[in-house]
């Protein structure tokens, strides 16, 4: 009966024992551990501080500027973005120009949903004022998801979303 107990309460602690093992690789396995953005504040600090600047120099111009911003897009932007970007600029070229039109761009609040290796998914909130010529400028607020990519130690936004 002793040996019986022993082999019962043995069985049990390998059992038990294989649980906690599957259940710690459950945890160390799930998508929120591999998930950087969660566990790694230097990396998110970079990644959020570098599009920040980013979204700023490209969302912000002047009638005189429109080529250097264009060239400051062609530095961060790829993919869709810069597609994206281009159909933008094509738009609103005349307009610039001819009604002197100046947009300024200030990142509020920059959240890194995602941080996987190279890969980065941003959620961005914008405040942006518009001015026509000398008249008193326009306030607007814009929330973007941004995708962004690294190449050669530099984060590209690889894809814009507006929401």
């Amino acid at each position: 009966m002793r040996a019986t107990a022993l082999a019962v309460l043995a069985a049990v602690l390998v059992l038990a024992g294989c649980g906690f093992f599957y259940r710690a690789h459950e945890l160390r396995s799930a998508p929120a551990a591999e998930n950087r953005a969660l566990t790694d504040t230097a990396a998110t600090t970079r990644v959020a501080g570098d599009i920040a600047d980013d979204l700023a120099r490209v969302f912000s111009y002047t009638p005189d500027g429109l080529d250097a911003t264009e060239r400051s897009a062609r530095a961060v932007l790829t993919g869709r973005a810069a597609r994206q970007y281009t159909q933008l600029i094509d738009r609103i070229r005349a307009d610039v120009t001819k009604q002197r039109v100046t947009l300024s761009t200030q990142v509020v609040r920059t959240g890194v949903i995602r941080l996987d290796g190279d890969d980065a998914r941003l959620l961005v909130f914008l405040d942006q004022v518009s001015r026509r010529g000398k008249a008193a400028g326009a306030s607007a607020a814009a929330q973007l998801t941004i995708t962004a990519h690294r190449e050669n130690g530099q984060w590209r936004i690889v894809d814009i979303t507006t929401r």
